[in-house]
């Protein structure tokens, strides 16, 4: 890729990141318009940025998986099989009386125990993606049948609940009083992500992996193991939504946010992922999710808006942009073609 090339992407990337603010600016101005005061409230402000954090982290997960030229449809079932495995050893190490250096220990465990079957789980969706020439599709369909049926058995099919009160009450605290932690979580893991895929070789391999699989290869670049870690990441990433998600409603269930997997593609989408592979950011992918939170958080305020309307939009919001983003890359392309 020519120096040119990167300068236009780097270009592309910064404007298309200034018009998704534009777009949450515009948002806002119209809600002011027509939402109810307390929509614009402390309390509402924070629970926005409460809400946001499981969502966020499934969609930086899929979003790097995209930009590798992949996806991970098993995302939210790895977060659900981390949150079923560590709600079931909390309950069975943590007892009452415990000393508070000894239950850390337990929780510090079982946050261990939670990430390493998250990168586990992502281990496997890399090698049959990589070595397996698995379609990513397929791939990561069947292991969401896989981790789905795991937690089913693991947990006998019912939820997991009355987790320590020490673990839960994480979700509940604020960072100064005012932000939740949970949030602050985010930020952390959006920060790290996004400075390995700007900064580091990894993150440039990812793209030039997703860009032309082939070409990458001749490049000398061990394609496989790029993959491997790609997945891996996004299952750790699965893992901590887990966690905090079995913090936040103290219970975990097999079949917990079947919905978060669309939405995290389409948040990827919206964040400026291309689904071919090669080009997004995670900046991108931050600023859409607050756009949905937002836009979910208005919709909370019309209780006669059934869930299902809300998926209907969400599908129509998935075609919508997709085809946008379909006409702005022949554009881009017409234009570089001109040059």
């Amino acid at each position: 890729m020519s120096l040119k090339k990167v300068k236009n992407n780097i270009i592309d990337r910064f404007s298309d990141n200034i018009l998704r603010l534009i777009g949450i600016l515009i948002i806002l101005i119209i809600l002011t318009c027509i939402a109810k005061p307390e929509f614009f409230s402390a309390s509402s402000f924070q629970s926005i940025l409460s809400q946001l954090v499981v969502i966020g982290l499934l969609s930086l997960g899929n979003g790097i998986c995209m930009i590798s030229g992949g996806i991970d449809l098993s995302i939210v079932y790895i977060a659900n099989l981390c949150g079923i495995i560590t709600g079931l050893y909390l309950k069975n190490s943590v007892v009452d009386n415990m000393p508070a250096g000894k239950e850390a220990l337990c929780i510090f465990a079982a946050i261990l125990i939670a990430l390493t079957i998250g990168a586990l789980c992502g281990a496997l969706n890399g090698f049959l993606v990589s070595y397996l020439k698995i379609p990513a599709m397929l791939a990561t369909l069947g292991t969401f049948e896989l981790f789905y049926g795991l937690g089913i058995v693991i947990s006998n099919g019912s939820s997991i609940s009355d987790i320590p009160g020490s673990f839960s009450n994480f979700s509940n605290s604020m960072f100064l009083n005012f932000i939740p932690t949970p949030f602050i979580v985010f930020i952390v893991a959006s920060v790290i992500l996004s400075y390995v895929m700007a900064k580091t070789k990894f993150g440039a391999r990812i793209y030039l992996v997703g860009t032309n699989l082939k070409a990458s290869n001749f490049a000398g670049i061990k394609s496989n193991q790029i993959l491997i870690r790609t997945y891996m990441t996004s299952g750790v990433l699965a893992a901590i939504a887990g966690l905090i998600s079995l913090s936040d409603l103290n219970s975990a269930k097999s079949n917990f946010g079947t919905s978060y997997t669309m939405q995290s593609i389409l948040i990827a989408v919206l964040g400026g992922v291309d689904p071919n592979g090669g080009f997004g950011s995670i900046g991108g992918i931050v600023i859409a999710v607050f756009i949905l939170q937002i836009l979910s958080s208005f919709l909370n305020m019309f209780p006669n808006v059934s869930n299902f309307y809300r998926d209907l939009i969400w599908g129509v919001a998935l075609i919508a942009v997709l085809i946008m983003n379909y006409a702005t890359a022949k554009k881009k392309i017409a234009k570089l073609n001109k040059t």
